[in-house]
């Protein structure tokens, strides 16, 4: 009920777009459950008078009916432009603020989890929340209304053979539920074998000079072909699940069909009802059975939808490991003098990286770590700007805590260069300005004469 309450809360901002739709969804249900009606009184009553009452009824029936489907096709236009608009905003909006997230969270999640399964939810999850957004609600309402609306006509018509609709209905329901928990544990496990592809192929692409340099692509093949074939065996058995599924209601559909014939040629036996009634009650078979076939399908698209939600809504809840303190105050006027007082530090496997470690680097002096591999020296450089806590002691920036400080004035302080180095896209130009991105044009080749780039640059 949480996570439903979540994934409701996104239509907040487009409320009076939810609810035209629904009520253009409504319009369109009136019109279909009216036909059979109209269609009713003209064969049982209009059709049976004179050439005179025919003539006159339907010089104002046909304008009506005229108006009524033009009425239903603007709702059918909205419907479809302006509802999977709306879905598009939400969708937008759930990957605006996942990648918020995404952008607030530590070094420690990155180091858990792998880029690919992220890339997946950012993208194929969402869009499968889109339709779930715009589709869901309005096809639920549409079927609800004429599944209602035409079972309450049909008992109207004749009570009896409503009661024996209603009850092949029922079962059909149950067989539907029982499926339904089948679809759903194949949908959740085709969302973690999508995600094992995407996270093959980006580490793959990502290391494709390391690959290549090693001559290692029969086992890239290898470890993308075991992903790929998980994957197949996943839909392998979502597909049975949704066979069965299907199957099962388009058998109790027939039977909807078979039990109005029986029990309606005993009822016509009996003479409890006339062809006339029997023929409308036919039709509005078809207006009940339709709803029926939208909700199987809705069901998947639930699935899908709602398990893609629920894999958007963990990112959501994940809280970042480094967060300013509530009384964090800001770095200003910056010396440089950087201390380690007894810090101590391990990442999640528990393993010392670094034990009691106390030193003084004072505003100016250039210190260099020298060390074997694993030997901490990138730990120590990662946890003054805290993209790690230190397990125990204080790092220390001019002489206040770096755990005092707001993060954002900290990080603003200090120069990394980073051991791998990343391109983002875009220009060189636009590469060099991102530690300062308001950098004028002047500080920009500045900085491309000390880095002595000037040569490779006229040269591109």
């Amino acid at each position: 009920m949480q996570t439903f309450k979540y994934f409701v809360s996104f239509y907040k901002p487009y409320k009076g777009m939810f609810f035209l739709d629904l009520f253009c969804a409504a319009v369109i249900s009136a019109v279909d459950i009216a036909f059979p009606l109209i269609f009713g009184w003209c064969t049982g009553t209009l059709f049976l008078e004179g050439p005179d009452a025919i003539y006159h009824g339907l010089t104002w029936l046909i304008p009506a009916m005229l108006v009524m489907y033009i009425v239903k096709a603007a709702c059918r236009y909205y419907v479809t432009c302006q509802g999977h608009i709306m879905g598009a905003k939400m969708e937008t909006d759930m990957r605006r603020d996942l990648f918020e997230q995404l952008q607030r969270l530590s070094f420690g999640f990155y180091d858990r989890t792998n880029t690919g399964t992220l890339t997946s939810r950012i993208v194929s999850d969402l869009f499968d929340i889109s339709e779930l957004a715009h589709h869901g609600p309005e096809n639920l309402f549409i079927s609800l209304i004429k599944i209602f609306g035409s079972f309450a006509v049909m008992l109207c018509i004749n009570w009896q053979l409503g009661l024996c609709l209603g009850a092949v209905t029922l079962v059909m329901l149950w067989f539907s539920a029982v499926q339904n928990k089948r679809m759903e544990a194949t949908f959740a496990d085709n969302r973690k074998k999508v995600a094992g592809i995407n996270a093959s192929v980006v580490d793959s692409l990502e290391g494709i000079r390391v690959v290549q340099s090693f001559a290692n692509e029969p086992l890239e093949l290898q470890k993308f072909g075991k992903a790929n074939e998980n994957y197949l065996k996943s839909k392998e058995a979502n597909y049975r699940a949704m066979g069965a599924y299907y199957t099962g209601n388009h058998f109790f559909q027939g039977l909807l069909y078979v039990t109005i014939v029986l029990a309606g040629g005993l009822l016509a036996a009996r003479g409890e009802i006339s062809i006339g009634e029997l023929a409308t009650f036919v039709l509005y078979v078809n207006v009940f059975v339709s709803p029926l076939e939208i909700l199987i399908e809705l069901t998947e698209m639930f699935q899908k939808g709602f398990s893609g939600f629920r894999r958007f809504e963990e990112i959501m809840k994940e809280v970042p490991d480094i967060q300013d303190a509530p009384d964090a105050g800001e770095l200003r006027d910056v010396k440089g003098d950087v201390s380690f007082h007894d810090v101590s530090f391990a990442y999640e496997d528990g393993v010392p990286v670094l034990e009691n470690i106390s030193f003084d680097i004072p505003a100016g002096r250039n210190v260099a770590l020298a060390g074997p591999s694993g030997s901490g020296k990138t730990t120590i450089c990662s946890l003054i700007p805290r993209f790690y806590d230190a397990t125990a002691g204080e790092v220390l920036v001019d002489g206040q805590n770096v755990k005092d400080l707001q993060l954002h004035s900290l990080r603003d302080a200090i120069g990394v260069v980073q051991q791998d180095v990343y391109l983002f896209d875009g220009t060189i130009a636009d590469n060099i300005r991102y530690g300062k991105w308001d950098a004028t044009e002047e500080e920009i080749m500045d900085a491309v004469r000390k880095a002595n780039l000037q040569d490779l640059i006229d040269s591109l």
